[in-house]
């Protein structure tokens, strides 16, 4: 899912190229991209797009008098550049927003439709998707520490909860938690203050970084626009790079799985050398569950000998 780093990129070239603009036409492949009725996508047509902002993980387009768009990308939607009047993608196209010189395209990877488009009228009707989480690159260090700690849940659960920090997922939050030595499974109202201190200058820092490094490789684009944008990058330090060598220490980086997600680190960083029970393997295996990467790579090694 396209998190704060992304979102903010795709706004720096949406703002670039499309704002002053009129719509001309609205293409829809799918009708179920819309969720709402009134009023109707249709009726920006012929409207300039004067703002575009992000709410959380979701794009605003903001047209001129009450009429806005809250774009959600969710784990699969992406933003395309073509030229103007491009035909939709068979399998992918979800939409084409048509403008004078270039047109944009929405599309989709997968079976499932999740992406969703909405029109409402008036900035207090978008706030209304906003799930009140603060925004960690202008909240200060007491109000960050504050919203963690309201509440006790873990910490990747507490930086990925929209209710509690804007607009970080999966991805970012490993890296976050990687860069700040921390377990993904503290138990936030036992962070002490070195700890929150640690957890939001590694926020900023992490988010920072990505946000200039992404927009550094869409400037070498042909039209400036991001053109790859996905959760799984090899220069990451421990996100999508199970098994692979923690950059800072050597030692293999380590996941927790459940369902669909998984949560990467590292052992030797960030769990004084714990290994994190993974759901599904700690419930088969209950008592023979490895504790440590020693215990581990002799289990392995064991296997192999086998």
């Amino acid at each position: 899912m396209p998190e704060l780093p992304d979102i903010e990129v795709y706004l720096d070239r949406l703002r670039a190229l499309f704002l002053g603009q009129r719509l001309t036409q609205v293409r829809l492949a799918t009708p179920f991209l819309v969720r709402s009725v009134v009023p109707r996508i249709d009726a920006a047509v012929g409207s300039r797009l004067v703002d575009m902002r992000r709410v959380g993980k979701r794009l605003v387009f903001v047209w001129e008098g009450e009429l806005r768009w809250v774009l959600h990308l969710m784990i699969a939607g992406r933003l395309k550049l073509a030229a103007a009047g491009a035909k939709l993608p068979g399998k992918l196209g979800l939409a084409a927003f048509d403008f004078p010189d270039r047109t944009l395209i929405l599309t989709e990877a997968g079976t499932k439709r999740r992406a969703g488009l909405w029109a409402v009228s008036g900035d207090a009707a978008v706030e209304a998707f906003d799930p009140g989480g603060l925004e960690p690159l202008t909240a200060s260090l007491a109000a960050f520490s504050a919203a963690i700690t309201a509440k006790n849940h873990t910490l990747k659960r507490a930086m990925t909860d929209p209710h509690i920090v804007s607009g970080v997922g999966n991805a970012y939050s490993d890296e976050i938690l990687w860069e700040a030595r921390l377990s993904p499974v503290t138990w936030t109202t036992r962070l002490t203050a070195e700890e929150l201190a640690r957890l939001y200058a590694a926020t900023l820092s992490t988010l920072r970084m990505w946000t200039e490094r992404l927009r550094t490789e869409a400037a070498a684009t042909a039209d400036g626009f991001p053109e790859k944008v996905t959760a799984f990058r090899p220069d990451m330090a421990v996100h999508g790079r199970y098994d692979q060598p923690c950059p800072r220490c050597g030692e293999r980086v380590m996941r927790i799985r459940y369902a669909d997600n998984e949560t990467n680190y590292c052992p030797t960083c960030q769990t004084g050398g714990k290994l994190l029970a993974d759901r599904g393997l700690s419930r088969l295996l209950k008592g023979d569950w490895p504790k440590t990467l020693d215990e581990l790579e002799a289990r392995m090694k064991a296997e192999r000998a086998g």
